[in-house]
This record gives structure tokens, sequence and C-alpha cells, in this order.
């Protein structure tokens, strides 16, 4: 493996809105799909930069202090100054990152989709041959992002995002704006679903998609390996 000193930064997006659509419930991003990949880049002295799609401290959601790597990185106060001024990502430099990953949380499914900042920061990451990323909710990210051909990004790859029947069993469907999984495929995405709640990461050239938060490590892995690689 090279060494990864010489690795660009991964930049970690994560969404900027905190309610699950009328229902008055607070959401965010989900902090295990943040912790665990993070884990895995880090200890392989990758570094991380944090963006969200407003900047500043975005709402966090499935605040689990019992899960080793959450608690790692809440009680690091590094890793919270970080998640309070995280940068704005319209005001980033593509060319700076080596990969940028978005993670999920309900809340992505409402201002991923809709951020030209998303489509625009995406399509640059991919087309200068970096690595594009994400897991769970967070490939509502790729939903509507095209590449200077005019195809969508995800059209003819093979991908894993939250299913529908996740949604389902979350209670979810009737409120989030789309289903997930159904949206991928009509940007012509090959979407492929593991059993609910177990790991699902494909790599497909420099797309690497978990289908949920059991999935998170393995993205991160992936993103490590083909960094590394």
């Amino acid at each position: 493996m090279k060494a990864s000193s010489h690795v660009k930064p991964v930049l970690f997006v994560v969404t900027s809105h905190g309610s699950k659509g009328n229902t008055g419930q607070p959401t965010g991003y989900y902090l295990g799909e943040v912790t665990h990949p993070l884990a895995e880049l880090e200890d392989a002295g990758i570094p991380v930069e944090f963006a969200s799609i407003q900047g500043g401290e975005p709402p966090v959601d499935g605040l689990e202090l019992d899960d080793p790597a959450n608690a790692r990185f809440w009680n690091d106060g590094s890793f919270r100054e970080s998640m309070k001024h995280t940068l704005k990502l319209g005001q980033v430099d593509p060319s700076r990152y080596s990969a940028i990953y978005f993670a999920g949380g309900h809340g992505a499914m409402w201002d991923f989709p809709t951020s030209p900042d998303v489509a625009r920061v995406t399509r640059a990451i991919y087309e200068q041959g970096s690595i594009v990323a994400a897991v769970c909710h967070g490939p509502a990210a790729l939903a509507n992002v095209k590449l200077s051909d005019g195809n969508y990004l995800v059209a003819g790859k093979r991908v894993s995002a939250f299913t529908n029947e996740e949604e389902n069993a979350v209670g979810m469907s009737d409120v989030v704006p789309f289903l997930l999984a159904d949206k991928l495929k009509e940007d012509g995405a090959l979407h492929e679903a593991a059993p609910m709640w177990t790991s699902k990461v494909i790599m497909d050239g420099r797309l690497i998609t978990g289908q949920n938060p059991q999935s998170a490590s393995g993205v991160g892995a992936a993103i490590r390996d083909a960094l590394l690689k």
C-alpha cells in the first residue's frame, strides 16, 4: 500500500435538513454513518474534512453512544469541533479531495437531491478521476447528478442504497419525498439489495455505495482500500 500521508483528504458530506417532512419529528445525519467509515479512514492515516449543505453545525440523528465508534468520536473534542463548523459545500474546491462521501440519515432525502452544489461538486470530483461514495440515504445525493455528457452518473452502474422494504419497515415510505431505490433505478442504476439490515457494499469503478447503517464500515473500508492500492 502507498503511504497514506500522500492521499488527499476525503470530503464527508452530511445533511443540513433537520425534520422528517411535515411530521414534526427531528432527523439529520446518522451519526454511525459518519463515525464508522471515519474510523476506517482515520486508522489508516487518511485525512478527512467535513461539509454540509448549509455549513456550520448540522442536525444529528442516531446518537447512540453504546456504539463504540460513536462514543469514540462523539467524546473527541476535535471531532465535535469539526462538526460544529462544517464547510459549506458550495464553497469547497473539489480538486482538493481524493473522494467525496455522502453519509445518510433521513434528512439527506430532502436537501441532497435538490442541492445544485451536490450536483456540481459530485460531478467535478467524479470527472477528475476521484471516488464518489455514499451509504444508506446518502445515495440520495446521486439521484439527480448528471455528468458533462448529460448522462446520469449512476446510469448503467451497480449501486446499493436504502431499500423500499427498509423504508417501509421504519414507517417512512409515505413521508420521504421519493423512494430512493426506485429513483436510482429510474436514473438507470442497477440497484442491488441484500436482506434488510444486513451489510451490502458495491464498488463499480470509482462509485462506492452501501445499503444501510450496517454497511457504513464496509463503505469506509472500500474507500480506504481504493485510495491506498
